[in-house]
């Protein structure tokens, strides 16, 4: 008899014994491909300690951009009189605020359609009054106090749960609608820095072949999304959840959707700088679609002082205190103002919220008065 190879065999058994005890029921197969001894959290835990070792980078690079548009904003500025600044933005006529107001609406029309198709992926079924009032209570509060991750989506939690959406489905929701936001940013990219690559070439100091060049990588990005979502369904993983992606259908509608809404918030500005500027729309877009980037990437409430000194800086041919009043009364026509209407909307909610609810919760009160009294 082989002792050994029994001493060898009863070693491996006892420690298969040992290695089953306490742990999972054993699989056919390791679907990370992972060694089954090793924690299956570790490489989670490695990663989690990966972003956050690196973390700092971003927001480092986020301070960096804004103290230095900051500083370019103040030297742009620095010649900027009180008394021209105040002339300029005085200086628009009846016709261009009636004007901008209107396109601002037709903005914010757009962005409610932003939650509306994300509903629609999401098979989720909310009245549209109800989607409106989320959509365009969320983005005016979030585009006037930033962090948009937590304005944004405390105003719609706040909103939304009326209608039995729990936090999981509202946070993606918010994910789907800001595919929306960049299918179209990038559209709108693309196309105009393709189209307008040569005045663009002499407000942003870049060759014709640079912006041709970009606008072409950004134009293929987006066709790449679209193709990538044709022929399977796709799904992307955020914090262990795992959301399904629309579509071709549903992402040209998004596409479509944000570069309306992009167009009509470019056109705001647009329709309140000095007259004889000279300026296609298709160009200016490009130099709003570059302002706005850079503003997000600063992480600053609504971009403040970031696009200020991108749209200054192309804009450098224009009287500076006309172009700088067209964009205090911009701040005013498509920030301040739907703030204050978003807070009186959420005011009007929680109070007709609160008048629905009283006339059942009355007779509970009157019933328990009864018990109470002798």
């Amino acid at each position: 008899m082989n002792f050994a190879s029994q001493d060898k065999n009863l070693a491996q058994a006892q420690r298969l014994r040992d290695a089953g005890a306490g742990t999972e029921p054993p699989r056919d197969e390791d679907p990370a491909g992972q060694d089954p001894g090793r924690d299956p959290q570790a490489p989670a835990e490695h990663q989690a300690r990966h972003r956050r070792r690196y973390a700092w980078i971003g927001t480092l690079a986020s301070v960096v951009l804004f103290v230095i548009s900051l500083g370019v904003l103040g030297k742009l500025v620095s010649t900027v009189t009180w008394a021209d600044l105040r002339a300029a933005f005085l200086a628009a006529t009846p016709d261009q605020v009636g004007l901008a107001i209107g396109l601002v609406v037709v903005s914010y029309l757009f962005l409610t359609c932003y939650d509306a198709l994300a509903l629609r992926q999401l098979k989720l079924k909310v009245p549209y009054r109800t989607t409106a009032l989320a959509s365009f209570t969320s983005y005016a509060v979030s585009f006037n106090l930033g962090f948009p991750l937590l304005t944004a989506g405390t105003v719609r939690y706040w909103i939304y749960s009326g209608q039995g959406l729990s936090p999981g489905r509202i946070a993606a929701l918010t994910i789907v609608a800001s595919f929306t936001f960049w299918l179209g940013m990038g559209a709108v990219l693309g196309i105009s820095l393709i189209r307008e690559a040569e005045p663009l070439s002499h407000l942003t100091y870049t060759s014709v072949l640079l912006n041709q060049g970009l606008g072409a990588t950004t134009l293929a990005a987006v066709l790449v999304y679209l193709a990538w979502v044709t022929f399977r369904r796709r799904s992307v993983k955020v914090r262990g959840w795992r959301l399904e992606l629309p579509g071709l259908k549903l992402s040209l509608s998004q596409m479509l959707v944000g570069a309306g809404d992009v167009c009509a918030a470019a056109g705001v500005l647009y329709v309140l700088l000095p007259a004889g500027h000279g300026l296609s729309f298709e160009t200016f877009v490009a130099i709003y679609v570059l302002a706005a980037m850079l503003g997000i990437a600063s992480h600053a409430p609504g971009g403040l002082g970031v696009f200020e000194a991108t749209v200054l800086l192309a804009l450098s041919g224009l009287p500076r205190e006309s172009v700088l009043g067209a964009l205090l009364l911009f701040r005013v026509c498509y920030y301040l103002i739907p703030f204050v209407v978003a807070l009186a909307a959420l005011g009007a909610y929680e109070i007709a919220k609160r008048a629905r609810l009283t006339p059942r919760e009355a007779p509970d009160d009157d019933a328990a008065e009864s018990d109470a009294s002798p």
